[in-house]
């Protein structure tokens, strides 16, 4: 027997949705054709150029995401994406699965943590909460959480699944998988939350990842804000995938990466930094701009707010494209 003790989850209380103050609506998303302002980066368009070249040649575009995507209004530029065809996986973290399902169910997500934490209610949302018995549910039935979501969020015809991520997945049969840390998430807090389920519905998307990631010759893989998950998941799913491919005389080499996110990386980022460079521990930095294209890939480091950066891109994709 353990000598240690757990915390009472029975004790905590939850609040309905319909008592919290909303940080964002369905008026802060961004529609298509909104003005944006200039921005003229030439990798960014080196890129628009892989990723269009990539669709056309009919190989892997995989996008790796932070919860910020979707808080930021996003999700239409993301699922028009999906919907020509051109993102062809998505892996997000399990902030993403909340703030995506949260928008489906009542147009509506995000909390202010300064607001919240001082009474401990942050995070106790009793809807929030149902997301841990889908995944249970997905757990039952071995498959992925992204998928069960997905399903869930369109089977169940949530008011504004138009909008959302997972069900546009599970729509069009492009996997989106969900890669979570134990902890990390306000669901996790719930006394409904089953640790087994959670991790066996996650390790099968991070396999159904490993599968794509191992068809990702002549491809490009974006990483969008996310500076932990992405990069580490990534690291793993390309080990994997190369181990299999150098047996049968093969090689995954030859693709695009680029990073998108706000941190000064100088223009020489193609050279892991010393130890002693702060942004040695930048994780991006080293495993996606660096190491894991430096026997053919190439790699691209796009700086801006991705209210800016991603509305570009999806642009100057659809203009090397020609399509409207």
């Amino acid at each position: 027997m353990s000598p240690y003790t757990v915390f009472d989850r029975t004790r905590l209380k939850l609040k309905s949705l319909s008592e919290r103050v909303h940080d964002m609506t369905l008026d802060d998303l961004m529609p298509l054709d909104a003005e944006l302002p200039p921005y003229d980066n030439p990798a960014l368009t080196q890129v628009a150029e892989r990723v269009a070249r990539a669709h056309r040649t009919g190989k892997q575009v995989i996008l790796m995401m932070g919860a910020h995507l979707i808080k930021c209004g996003l999700s239409r530029f993301i699922i028009d994406l999906m919907e020509r065809g051109i993102i062809t996986h998505i892996g997000m973290n399990g902030a993403g699965v909340i703030h995506d399902f949260e928008l489906a169910l009542i147009g509506a997500t995000t909390e202010s943590v300064a607001r919240y934490i001082r009474e401990g209610q942050f995070g106790l949302w009793q809807e929030t909460g149902y997301i841990n018995k889908i995944i249970q549910q997905g757990a039952r039935e071995s498959i992925g959480l992204g998928e069960v979501m997905g399903r869930t969020i369109e089977q169940e015809a949530l008011p504004h699944r138009d909008i959302s991520l997972l069900a546009t997945g599970y729509r069009l049969r492009i996997p989106i998988t969900v890669h979570v840390g134990i902890g990390y998430d306000i669901i996790h807090e719930h006394p409904s939350c089953d640790g087994a389920a959670l991790g066996a519905t996650s390790y099968r998307d991070f396999l159904v990842l490993a599968q794509s990631v191992s068809k990702l010759q002549g491809g490009v893989f974006l990483n969008y804000g996310t500076a932990i998950m992405g990069p580490e998941v990534y690291l793993k799913a390309l080990s994997m995938a190369r181990n299999v491919a150098h047996q049968d005389g093969e090689q995954i080499n030859r693709f695009t990466t680029a990073v998108f996110d706000l941190i000064d990386l100088s223009d020489d980022y193609h050279h892991e930094a010393p130890k002693s460079d702060y942004r040695y521990y930048f994780r991006p930095y080293k495993t996606i701009l660096v190491r894991t294209v430096q026997d053919g890939g190439e790699s691209f480091y796009i700086r801006g707010d991705h209210r800016v950066t991603l509305p570009h891109l999806r642009h100057q994709i659809l203009e090397r494209l020609a399509v409207p």
